[in-house]
């Protein structure tokens, strides 16, 4: 049986402003993944519950999605997150990514006080805290482990 040895993980070389961009799209994968999500909960509210599956119900319902302003920022919002999303996972490692992102929770619960008027209970705040703080953690390490194929 043949065994390969597994490559030593070795921090990569920064290239210039390897952080910095990394940082800013994190940024803005923290607000616009949130306020997306948050726009869309408010366009849908506005539009209503479809209480009738007749298709011309539903056809009503769509027309009434189409038209609010809300659902396309929120949809423009996502789209952006998106492909700030897929940028950062070119040279960045997922498992930096990911829990970096997690400062959402916190813009979450801020958007979601401002702008659809929810009530944030102190026990809700300290959790969000503590995932900030883990947030932190692992923004204190290199955000690339791994080579960089050819």
């Amino acid at each position: 049986m043949i065994r390969h040895a597994k490559a030593p993980i070795h921090h990569m070389t920064d290239s210039p402003g390897l952080h910095l961009k990394t940082y800013f799209l994190i940024l803005m994968i923290v607000v616009f993944a949130p306020l997306g999500n948050v726009l869309l909960s408010k366009g849908m509210k506005n539009v209503g519950p479809a209480t009738q599956w007749s298709p011309a119900d539903l056809w009503n319902v769509f027309l009434r999605i189409c038209s609010s302003g809300y659902i396309w920022l929120g949809v423009a919002s996502l789209l952006t997150f998106f492909i700030a999303y897929m940028l950062v996972l070119t040279w960045a490692d997922y498992s930096y990514v990911q829990p970096a992102s997690s400062f959402s929770y916190a813009m979450v619960a801020l958007l979601g006080y401002l702008l659809l008027g929810e009530v944030i209970s102190p026990q809700r705040w300290f959790g969000i805290a503590v995932i900030c703080f883990g947030v932190l953690i692992v923004g204190h390490t290199h955000p690339r482990t791994t080579a960089v194929k050819a």
